[in-house]
């Protein structure tokens, strides 16, 4: 039984606005016991920890100076919204995060109206509180009311395009607009790229012509304490020639850096632009990632999300699998190709132990490319990687892929250049929920003129399909595999380059034709054995490939069974669709096929155990076994079937 932290001042806490009620000390107080209840509260779900932790004495103070739900507070990612949940009503909740259920592991607009917009992937959140301000401006309307909006942006996020999208405009507008920027000196992975450098050179110098603030002498407005304390208030020298920092060439009023672990510097800061600003402002607050909790303070990632946990020692309760992750299976061959390649190089976006592609980057760090939280550039630069004569792996989740569908049609397909897509966490992820379920690939990657599309049905298929995509050069390629692990299937020695387009036959029967595209093909089997219980051993074929599509195989199914039954984990569009087409142009249903396709629903489904979002998706082999039968007219109940 895990022991509950004492908190008598955040047992106080039921809305926000009982902070109002509170002295600066009990502030400081307050947020060392919300520290407490988010580790033990996540310490029961697992779930994203450092983030969160990183952030509490900056949520305890935006709500004592801010009046949500009228000022809407937007975290972009989400990751770090824990503290914010406890403390907007949602505390007696908390143990259910990421649960069925439960509250979402993200800010959610249907779970509180203080949840004003939802975030789950990274960058959104200026541009969300710029639509905010302006709606306020124009006289707008929505629950709670429309007041100041504030946005808390990671510096790992400002690494994408999207965020300086939204500061260009928000400079040329000139509303008031609230942005601070959360600077952990990482996102998921430790810091890539040249605004982590930006940001590290405003507080790294060892000389500086004066403490100031950018916003237009705003920082002596400060009390005498706070200015003689900001040790971390410092700037970088001012080029003669270039004048200014990057914040203010876009139109910001910049104030900063400020300790974002002082109440004492966050308040009175927070308090004074509350009252004095007119145009947009960004706030630099320097924080720490898995701040007061040594096991995140001391971890690679901080803790950026763990499993369930023991608070005293740190110790993650993982379940133990014998089969290998889908993930570092790939990771694992990809770095048993490039010793035998030196042109495979790899690319992912702010996650290289998400793809699997941590080993690699430890043994051939110049052929690994860590671009950040920046899709559609690492798309492109994948795409002048292969023109350049290299083979690129972007490894991407598949909801983060969505990011990059431009650049994936313009730079890679029109062109017809070799980029090889690892796509991770393909279908339903569990615990993530909606707003990372990789839903869509299949049908918006099938969708592309010279697009290779596989699926891998095992931890075996996956490996092969990993040698196949570095053996092709004919353009370009994308393999899609699930989260977790593998279903057990012993590991081949040597891997074997796939013909394109060509599936596999598992199982001969007769009557009903299973076509399995990716994963559920465990479960197709599963379905099979109560089948042929009731008399019924259908066909079994694995796809292999929704794009090009095995013709011979198809028709040779459709043509010797009365029933032909597609399977997927992936949205309507994508394999099955293909196949509907090709049956339809080969005039197939004239001759009396029973034809069906068994998709995702057209719904978004929430956080749950994948086994239960496929049960509600109406993918497992229960459901498999219940449509074929329903297509047959058999009934279900106590009936046999030749």
């Amino acid at each position: 039984m895990t022991t509950r932290p004492d908190t008598p001042l955040l047992d106080r806490v039921h809305k926000p606005e009982d902070l109002k009620q509170l002295s600066d000390a009990q502030l400081s107080r307050l947020a060392h016991e919300l520290r407490l209840e988010t580790i033990s509260a996540v310490s029961e779900t697992g779930g994203h920890l450092g983030a969160g932790l990183g952030v509490v004495e900056l949520t305890v103070a935006l709500h004592a100076v801010f009046n949500a739900p009228r000022d809407k507070l937007i975290w972009d990612v989400g990751h770090q919204a824990y503290p914010h949940k406890i403390l907007t009503g949602r505390r007696d909740r908390i143990r259910t995060l990421r649960q069925k259920d439960g509250l979402s592991g993200f800010t959610k607009r249907s779970e509180s109206v203080f949840d004003p917009f939802g975030t789950a992937h990274s960058s959104t959140s200026i541009s969300a509180a710029l639509g905010f301000a302006v709606a306020r401006d124009l006289g707008g309307q929505c629950e709670g009311g429309l007041g100041d909006a504030v946005a808390v942006i990671g510096d790992g996020a400002m690494s994408a395009g999207m965020a300086y999208e939204a500061m260009n405009n928000a400079g040329a507008l000139n509303r008031r607009l609230i942005v601070i920027l959360n600077d952990n000196d990482m996102s998921i992975a430790p810091p890539v790229g040249a605004m982590s450098t930006y940001l590290s050179q405003l507080y790294a110098g060892e000389s500086f012509q004066e403490l100031r603030s950018a916003a237009l002498g705003a920082f002596s407005l400060l009390p005498k304490p706070v200015q003689l304390g900001a040790e971390r208030a410092r700037e970088i020298f001012k080029s003669v020639t270039v004048g200014g920092t990057l914040f203010e060439q876009l139109g910001f009023n910049y104030i900063g850096p400020i300790d974002g672990h002082d109440m004492d510097q966050l308040l009175p800061v927070l308090r004074m632009v509350q009252e004095r600003a007119t145009g947009p402002v960004l706030i630099h607050a320097v924080t720490k990632k898995g701040k007061g909790f040594a096991p995140a303070e001391n971890s690679k990632d901080k803790w950026h999300a763990t499993a369930k946990f023991d608070v005293a020692t740190g110790k993650q309760r993982k379940a133990v699998s014998n089969a290998p992750t889908y993930t570092s299976v790939f990771g694992q061959t990809l770095v048993e190709l490039a010793a035998e390649d030196d042109r495979i190089v790899a690319v992912t976006a702010a996650m290289p132990e998400g793809t699997g592609l941590s080993l690699f980057e430890t043994r051939y760090p110049s052929r690994c490319f860590d671009v950040a939280i920046a899709e559609q550039h690492a798309v492109t630069f994948s795409a002048a990687l292969a023109a350049g004569g290299m083979k690129p792996f972007c490894a991407l989740y598949s909801t983060f892929l969505q990011r990059g569908y431009d650049q994936i049609v313009h730079d890679v397909a029109i062109q017809g250049l070799p980029v090889r897509f690892p796509i991770d966490r393909a279908g339903l992820v569990g615990a993530d929920g909606a707003t990372h379920a990789g839903a869509f690939d299949i049908a918006f990657m099938t969708n592309l003129p010279g697009m290779v599309v596989m699926a891998a049905a095992d931890e075996a298929e996956l490996k092969h399909m990993t040698v196949t995509a570095a053996a092709y050069d004919d353009g370009p390629i994308a393999f899609r595999y699930p989260r977790g692990e593998g279903v057990g299937v012993d590991l081949p020695e040597s891997s074997e380059v796939l013909e394109i387009g060509k599936g596999r036959m598992i199982q001969e029967g007769a009557r009903v034709a299973l076509l399995s595209f990716g994963t559920r093909l465990e479960e197709v089997q599963k379905a099979s054995e109560a089948l042929s219980a009731k008399g019924i051993t259908p066909t079994i074929a694995d796809a292999r490939f929704a794009k090009p599509l095995d013709k011979e195989l198809i028709l040779t199914l459709a043509q010797n069974h009365e029933v032909l039954i597609t399977i997927e984990e992936g949205a309507v569009g994508g394999f099955g669709s293909h196949v509907a087409q090709l049956l339809a142009e080969e005039a197939i249903f004239d001759t009396g096929l029973k034809f069906r396709s068994m998709v995702l629903p057209d719904t978004f489904i929430n956080q749950s155990t994948p086994a239960d979002m496929y049960a509600q998706a109406e993918l497992n082999a229960e459901h498999i076994e219940a449509k074929v039968l329903d297509v047959l007219g058999v009934a279900q109940i106590g009936s046999k079937s030749a």
